[in-house]
């Protein structure tokens, strides 16, 4: 049993003294022995208890490994504990640079303090019992509450609390290399991440911008709209079954301008231009990111050989956890897998649901308004029980992964990390994207026609796109969607950790002893103060950094995938994002305890997925103008069926007649028998109304397809083909255009490597001659 020796009063040090540095046991201690590198929290257990017992024992066996514990008792317990210096010298053998080992043997500098605290949380994280339970088992049993390092007053956190963790600094630089001296690389390459994503993004938000300001400028002047403004005599088939009127093309004339104000040629370069900014703007990081690395030294650090050596520094006795690999377990978490999309598809079924029978009771309402607007409304509604199962699924999907990790038994932290980030996307991504790609591929085009349509439960029949196209269905639901996230997402997101801090402060002061008569007041240990204020911060996990790495991956898929709708999303995304820095390095240094710092090299898995969401991009923003837009069906008309190709007419619109063009007619006397023949319009004798018009290519005796349909479908598929192909080649040869590394980064590896390999020779040399 080793020797035990007390420091102060609650101090504790449990190491053979042979094995113990003697700068730690010297009389003149340097200023940062008072520094502590963790502090773990427990509540007051009773003597003797299971508890206590098991919190003692935990604490022996850091006490083993030269760990030196402070213990402090408040309203909890406090265990301060700082690593002895021997465990980062083996660190520093164990990782230094292979280039350096002849030139340089002495590796006794100091060790960077983000180093030290991912070091000891390893320490801590692994110790075992004599019980064999580890810390993540005794905090679930509750013997300890929180383990967390320590908010330092020093000068570096300073900087950040005064000149970034600041509102009124939203504009200014973001200090990289401090924060990365203050929460390590993982962290500083988020913000570094996140800051050069913003900065490209105010180009695309000012171009996104011009191209919406551009379609406000045709906002009166477009043809297709002005004829359904002209529309006075075209009367359209009802909406519904039961209640709903004939009504006039006319009324729609606004509706019609704000889709045309959409959907435009300008909506098409700008699709074309987003696919290439995508490709633009990952490849212009690649580049950042090689010369932000080079600048830390880290292009040949390898995560997994620190951690075999953090391992081996825990216990030399540590064998290596073996590759391994199960088809079974594969194939159980695939079909998981595809269970919980089939799921997430399900609730997107289910939201298509509520619109049709929305639109059927808001059709039916004595509101003159909701019957008049039944169908938008239902769009805006439908977009907020969109969100609102946003935020339930994004909870329900965090946990389902996790299990799904939990399954797979990944031989790593990473390795789990890079399988939870790929499920979490997966789920989320269907979560998010499931009900706008029915209304953009779907809505309006498997709903039957007039006389035979598709209905649920054989009672509601599904929506119908407007007459002027269905892209502004979409532009509602992605506006619609994307505000809520950016406002009230935000909101909550700086309320919670700032309410919760207020009222854990306001809970946890600390208790003052009453003083007797005469009797002086003792001066309160520092280190109590400083455990105190950090406890009281909310609470940090592994997956903190990865919330806001999602949150923003998310943002990016939406700002991409179908901006052909909504060239405003980029503009959206850059507001957002200005206050989306300042708002996380807020919660990091003033509302949360100091994350763990992590060391990392790149963005890891994320950039694959961003790869990703550039490829779905490209496809997506194809399918929305090829089929949602009514981009080349316009365009077919022009160049096929308008006067400008059958009467040689020059001095017309080319998309004259377009509307009447692409609207079927339908004969009241073939209604179906569930359907009641509606009111007629007041300037209408009830005899004199024999047909109805509704958007279709459709013949008018046995309501078969059109030759027009079958153009437009030939011209839509040869676009889209077109489309892709073109945009995929122009990613392609931009990715190959731009270098990954730059060529002074390049350089500096060369002249780096040739001046350690002519040392080596000349040191060489100079052993043979001596």
């Amino acid at each position: 049993m080793p020797s035990q020796r007390l420091q102060g009063e609650n101090e504790i040090l449990l190491t053979p003294w042979s094995d113990f540095p003697v700068e730690d046991t010297g009389p003149f201690a340097p200023p940062d022995e008072e520094k502590w590198d963790f502090v773990l929290v427990s509540d007051i257990h009773e003597v003797g208890s299971e508890k206590e017992i098991k919190r003692k024992k935990f604490l022996d066996e850091l006490s083993k490994k030269g760990f030196t514990i402070k213990k402090i008792e408040d309203k909890k317990l406090f265990y301060g504990v700082r690593a002895p210096k021997q465990i980062f010298r083996k660190y520093q053998w164990l990782l230094r640079n292979p280039d350096s080992r002849l030139q340089n043997s002495d590796v006794h500098h100091d060790i960077p303090v983000t180093t030290r605290i991912r070091i000891v949380n390893f320490i801590l994280q692994n110790t075992v019992t004599p019980d064999l339970e580890k810390l993540h088992d005794l905090m679930k049993k509750k013997v300890f509450e929180a383990t967390f390092p320590l908010h330092e007053n020093e000068e570096v956190s300073e900087f950040l609390k005064e000149k970034w963790a600041r509102w009124r600094d939203i504009f200014c630089h973001q200090p990289i290399e401090k924060i990365r001296c203050y929460f390590g690389e993982k962290v500083a390459l988020y913000f570094a991440w996140l800051g050069w994503y913003t900065y490209l993004l105010g180009i695309a938000a000012v171009v996104g911008l011009v191209v919406f300001v551009a379609g406000i400028t045709v906002f009166n002047s477009s043809q297709v709209s002005k004829e359904i403004c002209e529309a006075s005599n075209t009367i359209m088939c009802p909406l519904c079954d039961q209640k709903c009127p004939f009504w006039l093309l006319s009324d729609t004339c606004t509706y019609a301008k704000v889709t045309h104000m959409i959907d435009n040629e300008g909506t098409v370069l700008f699709a074309m231009f987003m696919a290439i900014w995508a490709t633009v703007f990952l490849e212009l990081w690649k580049r950042q990111r090689a010369t932000v690395v080079t600048d830390w030294d880290l292009y040949r650090w390898d995560e997994e050989e620190e951690e075999l050596a953090m391992e081996l520094i825990n216990n030399l006795q540590h064998e290596p956890r073996q590759y391994q690999h199960s088809y079974f377990r594969s194939t159980i978490i695939l079909l998981l897998v595809l269970l919980m999309i089939a799921v997430l598809i399900g609730i997107a079924h289910a939201l298509v649901i509520y619109r049709v029978v929305a639109t059927a009771l808001f059709t039916q309402s004595t509101f003159e308004f909701l019957r008049e607007q039944a169908n938008t409304m239902a769009v805006m509604t439908g977009a907020v029980l969109h969100y609102i199962t946003i935020v339930i699924m994004t909870k329900v999907n965090r946990r389902v992964a996790l299990y799904l990790c939990d399954l797979e038994k990944p031989r790593t932290f990473s390795q789990r990390e890079n399988n939870f980030t790929v499920k979490i996307f997966t789920f989320q991504f269907f979560t998010n994207f499931s009900s706008l790609i029915y209304i953009a591929f779907f809505l309006g085009r498997i709903n039957g026609h007039p006389g035979n349509y598709v209905r649920i439960a054989g009672k509601w029949r599904l929506e119908e796109c407007h007459p002027s196209g269905c892209i502004t269905d979409l532009f509602i639901q992605m506006a619609i969607i994307m505000l809520l996230k950016q406002t009230i997402s935000n909101v909550m997101e700086y309320l919670i950790p700032w309410i919760t801090y207020k009222l854990r402060k306001k809970q946890q002061r600390p208790k003052k002893r009453s003083m007797m008569l005469g009797e002086e007041e003792e001066a309160e240990d520092p280190c109590k103060t400083q455990w105190l204020s950090n406890y009281q911060l909310n609470e940090v996990n592994i997956f903190s950094l990865f919330d806001e790495f999602l949150e923003m991956v998310i943002q990016y898929s939406f700002t991409t995938i179908f901006v052909a709708a909504f060239p405003l999303a980029p503009l959206l995304a850059f507001c957002n994002n200005l206050f989306e820095i300042h708002l996380d390095a807020i919660k990091m240094m003033r509302l949360h305890r100091r994350m763990v710092p992590r060391k990392a090299k790149d963005i890891g898995i994320w950039l694959q997925v961003l790869e990703a969401i550039g490829i779905l991009a490209v496809i997506g923003n194809g399918l929305v103008i090829a089929i949602t837009s009514d981009f080349i069906p316009v365009q077919v008309y022009k160049y096929t069926y308008s006067p400008c190709m059958t009467e040689n007419s020059t001095g017309v619109d080319c998309s004259t007649g377009y509307i009447n063009h692409s609207l079927s007619v339908f004969r009241i006397q073939d209604f179906e028998p569930y359907t009641k023949v509606p009111e007629m319009l007041p300037d209408f004798v009830r005899h004199e109304i024999k047909e109805c018009r509704y958007r279709d290519y459709r013949n008018a005796d046995d309501y078969s397809y059109t030759v027009q349909f079958w153009h437009i479908f030939a011209a839509r598929l040869a676009f889209l083909i077109l489309f892709e192909h073109v945009a995929l080649c122009v990613k392609l040869i931009a990715a190959w255009y731009i270098p990954d590394v730059p060529q002074s980064v390049k350089n500096q590896f060369l002249d780096r490597k040739h001046s350690n390999l002519r040392k080596e020779l000349s040191m060489m040399e100079y052993s043979t001659e001596v």
